[in-house]
């Protein structure tokens, strides 16, 4: 018996296998179907890493992208008394002379261990380009596929010892809108996770482990013959798969996934929440080992009634970071896990007839906590109204040199793109040094 040329396993444009691909090749190796996860199976959620010498360290980054471009004014950068500000009320925060939104009262009290850029600026505002601006640090072309920042930190800091994927992605249909690994391939695409609060889809044997493991090496024997008739390289491949999802799924750090595995208190902490539980997933995950985490909160893109929206995702919000950055600053953690809060633009200071604020990256604002970021601190500012950067600039380069230099990424590194274009992690841009003290 041999398998047929029908058995190559197509991977589409976004790096990830089609269900009806990899089970259509599972079964005739013994029913392998169980292995998938959201309806496709990344290769790079199989990934383990290769830098144990950091990850002993605990280096790790949870981004938390808001998709849609949140309103620094109803954020971090509120402007009460000034007819662009709005409705918004500014709060006192931990800190003494830090004022953020009142949208965000559990946030306001662990000021202490956040730093607000205010004063970032780009010339993007279309969500696509703008969006892959914010995770690549470029704009997209057609010729090069940048990988986006997950890939690229999964790639520099990734751990030889954890059997999870190095990049997940926590955020179901909304993670359409994140480029993928690019031009690191296949390897480094991020393992989905639809919602946090259930384990992966399809993520466990549906048979004893033993039976499971006679079925892998039912598998090596049929594809051995396979690669005898000239298929070495595609039987690599399905090998390389194969192996790497049998040991993920088989892993007791699977359980990394499961919430279920946390106290009630815990649960209480951070919030029953979709975005509360996603936190609280990161947390575990790169307890774990795993190196990268990004959560997507949508609905951001707030044209009209800004100031009822924006308060009610506030609220979403607010709670989970504020516990996240509590808890992990408790268990030690915070120093090598570096949080990044940020959308793919702000919003207008002028506010239009519809009661929203339309699409503005000429300023607007990020937060950052951990990975040796110094806390208690603003960087920048705008003139009154808001329109304009008065003080201090930051890129979008400026912040992926400073995410690399929290992470101890080398940001001149270059990766070759398809068509022989060396391409650097961070083209150009300066570190912010004084988010490091």
């Amino acid at each position: 018996m041999k398998l047929e040329h029908h058995t190559h396993v197509a991977v589409n444009r976004h790096g990830v296998i089609g269900r009806r691909d990899f089970l259509r090749a599972a079964s005739l190796a013994g029913s392998l179907g169980a292995i998938s996860a959201s309806g496709v199976l990344p290769w790079a959620d199989l990934v383990r890493a290769n830098a144990p010498e950091l990850r002993r360290r605990g280096m790790a980054c949870i981004l938390l992208f808001m998709q849609g471009g949140p309103s620094q004014f109803e954020t971090f950068s509120p402007k009460p008394g000034h007819a662009n500000g709005g409705e918004t009320k500014a709060i006192q925060t931990s800190v003494s002379g830090i004022e953020i939104a009142e949208n965000l009262p559990n946030l306001a009290k662990v000021m202490d261990d956040v730093a607000v850029v205010r004063s970032m600026t780009s010339k993007e505002g279309s969500h696509p380009r703008a969006q892959s601006l914010l995770h690549t640090g470029y704009l997209p072309t057609a010729s090069v596929k940048y990988p986006t920042l997950g890939s690229l930190v999964a790639k520099e800091r990734r751990d030889e010892a954890c059997e999870l994927p190095s990049f997940v992605l926590v955020g179901g249909g909304r993670a359409l809108g994140v480029p993928g690994a690019g031009l690191l391939g296949v390897d480094y695409e991020p393992f989905v996770v639809a919602q946090a609060g259930t384990m992966p889809q399809n993520s466990q044997p549906t048979t004893s482990q033993d039976r499971y493991k006679r079925r892998l090496g039912l598998l090596e024997k049929l594809e051995a013959q396979y690669a005898a008739e000239g298929a070495g390289q595609v039987v690599e491949d399905h090998q390389k798969l194969y192996g790497k999802a049998a040991k993920m799924i088989l892993s007791p750090q699977m359980k990394a996934f499961d919430l279920a595995e946390e106290p009630g208190s815990a649960r209480d902490a951070y919030g029953r929440s979709p975005f509360g539980s996603a936190c609280l997933l990161a947390r575990r995950l790169v307890d774990t080992g795993v190196t990268f985490v990004e959560i997507l909160a949508g609905n951001w893109d707030t044209h009209d009634d800004n100031f009822n929206r924006t308060k009610t995702l506030c609220g979403t919000i607010d709670q989970p970071m504020a516990q996240l950055i509590s808890d992990l600053k408790a268990r030690g953690m915070l120093d090598s896990t570096l949080i990044v809060w940020m959308g793919e633009f702000g919003r207008t200071p002028r506010i239009n007839p519809r009661s929203g604020r339309d699409h503005y990256p000429r300023a607007f604002n990020v937060a950052l906590a951990g990975g040796g970021i110094q806390g208690g601190q603003v960087i920048g500012k705008t003139d009154d109204g808001g329109s304009d950067v008065k003080d201090r600039p930051v890129t979008v380069n400026d912040l992926f040199q400073t995410i690399c230099h929290s992470l101890k990424i080398d940001p001149k590194k270059e990766n070759m793109s398809s068509i022989g274009l060396p391409i650097k992690i961070v083209d150009g841009g300066q570190p912010v040094s004084e988010l490091f003290g």
